[in-house]
């Protein structure tokens, strides 16, 4: 028997005084980013993924410990306590495994198990059951009871049937061998509902399906699970792949040989043997074929809340544009071009509306407009949003610039994911009252490429759309785990505590939305903050929240160089004794790289200091507040190709990867449709996870082997050296049983072959341009 520390300590391969030390400061307040930064010490360099994964299993742990509690505690006053059952609910590590031992003692209705008990027939059940050989039917004669209308043999025998089926299936080791073998063997099915096969048509490839329940993707598994809770497919467990259809299961096997039950030609053979079967039949398949689903399904989206999570990291991690001028635009064809001008503090300078396109067709006017607002506002950057139309504005941004003399901005097509959201939003409403909502989407639009963090904070994670079969997994779960995410990035670039937006502020260690809204008042009516320690007068923000929040907000041009950086105030006097032992004034200190290599950390340590944060503080004065983000750089999209209809095969492409799945990668060419790189087509070796490739926001160069304007579906290739097959006709490969013959005995069954995980044609592939990006 373990405690939860100790579980923990185990999980990530650490010590149970680094997962000890991490618990008191979650217990104590204390965020997760906060103390991966700034209480190294104390958790021994516990990283953030190693506390994100403390934070939950601590959750878990703590509410499994609680369940332990109230089930010993009714078991107790059943008087059906022994200490072997006690040691074993204790030592159990899962839900799972506690309710198996749970289940006869649960409060259930009254069953016709208990009736039977009632009416005196236990004794026969047991007679039945240790002593194969009476004969059933006689035995059963001596138990007829009128009055609790078991009135023959027959429903005498079916009641001490029903005794030892309920007996037999709440047998906790049982449960959980039957379990294993499941998982180990059975496979998942899925068929169309007759009659629903036209409605169902997205869900074509889950038509006659199957494959190992424990080898089903993430992507696949959801997808199957939607169409059953559209009522379009119907899914089973195949627990025998092979059998013939009435053959006996090799579970009930496992329940023989379980209970050691060796009948062949005893008198109680033949009804022993009915108990079983509908023990396994009645009592136990249902049941274990729901639970195995459902884990299955929380497999799933725990792997799809994954995916979301990585992409959503990179794409909030994405090289910022940087502090300059720029010029947001909002394509439209009939509604036209909103633009929106902001300074490199994100202010709003302008806003107007061009109409370069169908049916107004005002392009030089627009030309004109373009270049009379870049020259007027000294516009750096223009970011161009990929909606409809963007290719379009693209191309006119182009001319625009072509005829300026002089310095030239820069052009960017930038995702405009949850920009609506965004501009339809409360915090927009009130940021921008008399700005109509179509002009906040380019104001948005501008500013993500000035600092993608800053403005996608904003929006609501799961609205930036990165996620797999987002809409189909648990939205709790999926939005505290986003919301981590953004947090850990938030904390990781730091903020500039004078021109953060309220949305940003909130996402620091240790604010809340109210203390964000605080700040920002104390600045308007206060103007900027010159020093940390001034954020204590902010209202509602107390000892510990400065504390938590103090090290990662910025103050740049203030007063204490210090400030700058994320060097916290807890640890200035490190600094100050740093400054005495070089002898030279902190402005010569913060960047002298020589100086500061040459430097003993250890020298510097005391009781409340130590190595790995005089580390962190000498690191961080030779770049202070440096941004962990990459350098900017832009896609460069294929001049004349605009739309799918453009594309041609082996035609080869510069692009951005726009979203990461399990099953490859979508990437945007600029046609308004992205296209999928497949897994198998991402590098010439095997990859069992895209993302050791690319990631969101990546550069890359692909090859078209595939168009479908119809479905909108474009297969690429990274593998430059591959060839479009011209016949357009790829194969799926087929997840198919095994043909095998029945018989009784699992062991001796052949295993199911399994299917290759990089089948470029297999069923991930083609339903990914359908599903994946919901």
């Amino acid at each position: 028997m373990i405690n939860i520390s100790q579980q923990i300590a185990a999980e990530l391969n650490v010590k149970e005084t680094q997962i000890n030390a991490a618990i008191s400061l979650l217990d104590d307040g204390s965020t997760v980013p906060f103390i991966a930064r700034y209480r190294k010490e104390a958790t021994q360099g516990l990283d953030d993924n190693h506390l994100r994964h403390l934070e939950q299993r601590l959750s878990y742990l703590r509410e499994l410990d609680e369940r332990k509690q109230l089930v010993l505690k009714n078991i107790k006053e059943q008087g059906k306590l022994s200490d072997s059952l006690k040691q074993q609910i204790i030592s159990v590590d899962n839900k799972t495994e506690l309710e198996d031992l749970y289940l006869p003692y649960r409060p259930k209705r009254r069953t016709k198990g208990q009736i039977a008990i009632e009416a005196g027939l236990e004794p026969l059940a047991n007679k039945l059951y240790q002593n194969w050989s009476l004969e059933p039917e006689q035995a059963a004669s001596e138990y007829i009871n009128t009055d609790a209308k078991f009135n023959d043999t027959k429903s005498v025998l079916e009641g001490a049937c029903y005794i030892l089926m309920e007996r037999l299936s709440e047998n906790a080791a049982l449960i959980q061998k039957l379990r294993k073998h499941l998982i180990k063997q059975a496979y998942l099915t899925s068929n169309v509902v007759k009659g629903k096969e036209k409605t169902a048509q997205k869900f074509k490839d889950y038509f006659e399906h199957s494959e190992m329940l424990a080898k089903v993707p993430s992507h696949r598994g959801l997808a199957m699970l939607r169409g059953r809770n559209e009522g379009l497919l119907q899914l089973n467990l195949d627990v025998d792949p092979g059998f013939e259809k009435n053959a006996e299961s090799s579970c009930e096997q496992i329940i023989r040989d379980h209970f050691s039950l060796r009948l062949s030609s005893q008198p109680a053979a033949q009804w022993l043997n009915k108990v079983v079967r509908l023990t396994w039949r009645v009592k136990l398949a249902l049941s274990l074929e729901n639970e195995l689903l459902t884990a299955m399904r929380e497999r799933a989206e725990t792997a799809a809340i994954k995916v979301f999570a990585d992409n959503l990291n990179d794409l909030l991690m994405a090289a910022p544009g940087g502090a300059k001028v720029t010029m947001g635009i909002d394509p439209g064809i009939r509604t036209g071009c909103k633009i929106a001008i902001v300074d490199a503090t994100s202010k709003l300078l302008y806003t107007t509306t061009i109409y370069p396109h169908e049916p107004q067709k005002h392009w030089e006017k627009s030309l004109r407009t373009i270049s009379t607002l870049v020259q007027q506002y000294k516009v750096e950057l223009i970011a161009i949003g990929n909606g409809t139309g963007s290719r379009e504005t693209d191309k006119l941004a182009g001319e625009a610039i072509a005829k300026l003399a002089g310095n030239k901005p820069n052009k960017i097509i930038v995702s405009e994911a949850g920009a609506s959201i965004y501009s339809a939003s409360e915090f927009a409403a009130n940021e921008f009252p008399d700005l109509d909502v179509s002009l906040r989407g380019a104001v948005s639009i501008g500013r993500r490429l000035q600092d993608p963090l800053a403005e996608l904070v904003k929006i609501e994670a799961k609205a930036i759309g990165v996620g797999q079969y987002q809409h189909d997994v648990s939205q709790s779960q999926l939005s505290k785990t986003l919301d981590g995410v953004v947090e850990d990035c938030v904390n990781a670039v730091g903020v500039d505590l004078n021109i953060a937006s309220v949305p940003l502020l909130n996402r620091v260690s240790g604010l809340s939305k109210t203390m964000a809204q605080n700040i920002v008042q104390y600045r308007e009516q206060n103007g900027r903050f010159e020093k940390r320690s001034e954020l204590k007068k902010v209202a509602r923000l107390g000892p510990k929240a400065f504390e938590q929040a103090a090290g990662f907000l910025r103050i740049n041009n203030g007063k204490n160089l210090l400030d700058s950086s994320g060097v916290h105030p807890e640890s200035y006097s490190v600094v100050e004794s740093i400054i005495a032992k070089s002898a030279v004034g902190i402005n010569d200190l913060i960047g002298d790289s020589n100086l500061l290599s040459n430097l003993s950390a250890q020298e510097f340590t005391n009781d409340q200091f130590g190595l790995p944060t005089v580390k962190d503080i000498i690191s961080e004065l030779d770049k202070p507040g440096r941004d962990p983000r990459p350098e900017f750089k832009t896609a460069s999209f294929k001049e004349g190709v605009n739309t799918i209809n453009d594309l041609e095969l082996n035609m080869t492409l510069e692009g951005v990867i726009s979203n990461v799945t399990n099953f490859g990668a979508f990437v945007d060419i600029g046609v308004h449709q992205d296209g999928l790189v497949h897994i198998s087509s991402l590098t010439n070796k095997f990859v069992s996870d895209p993302r050791e490739i690319v990631k969101a926001g990546d550069i890359v160069k692909v090859k078209v082997l595939e168009v479908d304007p119809s479905r909108k579906r474009i297969s690429l290739t990274m593998r430059l050296e591959e060839v479009a097959n011209t016949n357009n006709q790829p194969k799926a490969k087929q997840h198919n049983k095994p043909k095998q013959q029945a018989g009784k005995n699992h062991a001796a069954k052949k295993k199911p072959q399994q299917q290759p995980q990089n089948s470029m044609m297999g069923n991930a592939f083609a339903d990914a341009f359908a599903k994946a990006k919901k």
